[in-house]
């Protein structure tokens, strides 16, 4: 059965154009085209990634935001209390207030209190500031390796000058061993994302980047197996073009330098903006729906192809809208406003929201008590500006 599976999943007419079988697609000993089995690579690849990234924020990045002045922000620690660390590790970190409700006569604490306790234990969970620094540090490091990568390879390729270049030939494109290594930095790096994904500060996108991260593993596997290397090659370099400002712009502000993360913000949102909005729709979506029909008719890899890229375009527009709302916010406000896809201050505010409330309570108290102590001692009311008259009129003193 595996077998069948096996012929069944690589039939020639779901990769290859009409006409094309895979045996015009064997390797001689001067002409090596992409071969499946290749990406297996991918996989130890990214477990080294792995491994050179923790090194990496360890003994870099970390002293890094030290010398920087990056200090982790001291969070009130959640009480012990084995009930409610119950229902937050098996039930809900974040209950309704019927639960709170329900929690508090359990514990015999006030419902504030409890509510607090949650607040504070979901606090205890997310990560800390260093941690992001580190995280950000690492794949700005990547991208910019990543980026001057692909330039360096593609200067002199013609597919990156004219882009119907990418398919003459088509698919009998050998693969330059450049371009080999270039796929396999990029689907490691991708799959080193995967592995460390639970590990990594998860943000209100967190959906949307495990689609992306999908979409990006199959499209660079698949375009690999199919030999649209070409066409991959420029998908990679485009995005890595922004991220390489992304990155930096993360950095300044957890270094709580305003100014330079707000122009830096301003920079990557038109590199972002221009790049997903303008250049790939017209440098990949044209060319791989208009372009390749120059070249062969419609198969299923055309259909597959296309429907990842599109995938990746409707993030694009995702991702653009939150980054349009954040420009507008800066264009009105004069300062950029904290990630959108952030929810890790949510929490402190509702606790800084708490003691503000505590604070006006205690003064409240206090004006009560002031005017009771005048009551006492002069045995009559606190002055007042008004006197009634007897007619009811009122009079100022």
């Amino acid at each position: 059965m595996a077998r069948s599976l096996y012929e069944w999943l690589w039939q020639h007419e779901f990769w290859l154009p009409p006409g094309i079988t895979w045996e015009d697609m064997q390797e001689s000993e001067d002409i090596h085209y992409p071969q499946p089995r290749d990406l297996l690579l991918s996989i130890p690849f990214a477990l080294i990634l792995v491994v050179i990234r923790c090194a990496f924020e360890r003994a870099i990045a970390l002293p890094l935001s030290t010398k920087l002045g990056v200090r982790d922000k001291q969070r009130p620690k959640a009480q012990a209390n084995p009930v409610l660390e119950t229902f937050y590790s098996m039930r809900c970190k974040n209950p309704e207030e019927g639960e709170l409700i329900s929690l508090s006569k359990q514990c015999d604490l006030p419902v504030r209190k409890v509510e607090r306790w949650f607040r504070r234990r979901r606090n205890m969970d997310r990560p800390s500031l260093s941690k992001k620094f580190c995280e950000a540090c690492w794949r700005f490091t990547f991208y910019i390796i990543s980026f001057f990568t692909g330039l360096a390879v593609l200067y002199d390729k013609p597919w990156l000058w004219d882009h119907r270049e990418c398919w003459t030939g088509y698919p009998q494109q050998p693969l330059q061993p450049s371009l080999f290594w270039y796929y396999m930095l990029e689907l490691s790096f991708y799959w080193s994302l995967v592995f460390t994904l639970p590990f990594d500060v998860k943000r209100k996108d967190f959906k949307e980047q495990i689609v992306h991260h999908a979409a990006t593993i199959f499209l660079i596997s698949f375009s690999y197996c199919a030999n649209y290397i070409r066409i991959g090659t420029l998908v990679m370099v485009i995005h890595d073009a922004s991220d390489c400002f992304l990155e930096p712009t993360k950095i300044f502000n957890y270094m709580k330098w305003k100014k330079t993360c707000d122009s830096l913000f301003m920079i990557f949102s038109a590199v972002f903006l221009i790049s997903r909005l303008v250049i790939y729709p017209y440098t990949v979506l044209y060319n791989t729906y208009y372009y390749s029909m120059e070249i062969f008719q419609p198969f299923f890899g055309y259909y597959f192809v296309n429907t990842l890229l599109i995938i990746l375009q409707l993030l694009h527009v995702f991702w653009s809208c939150l980054i349009i709302h954040m420009v507008y916010k800066f264009i009105l406000q004069g300062t950029m406003e904290k990630d959108m896809r952030s929810d890790t201050e949510e929490s402190d505010k509702d606790e800084d929201r708490d003691k503000i409330r505590e604070k006006e309570n205690g003064t409240t108290y206090f004006s009560n008590v002031t005017s009771n102590g005048y009551i006492q001692r002069n045995g009559s009311e606190p002055p007042n500006s008004r006197a009634h008259l007897a007619n009811g009129h009122v009079k100022e003193r």
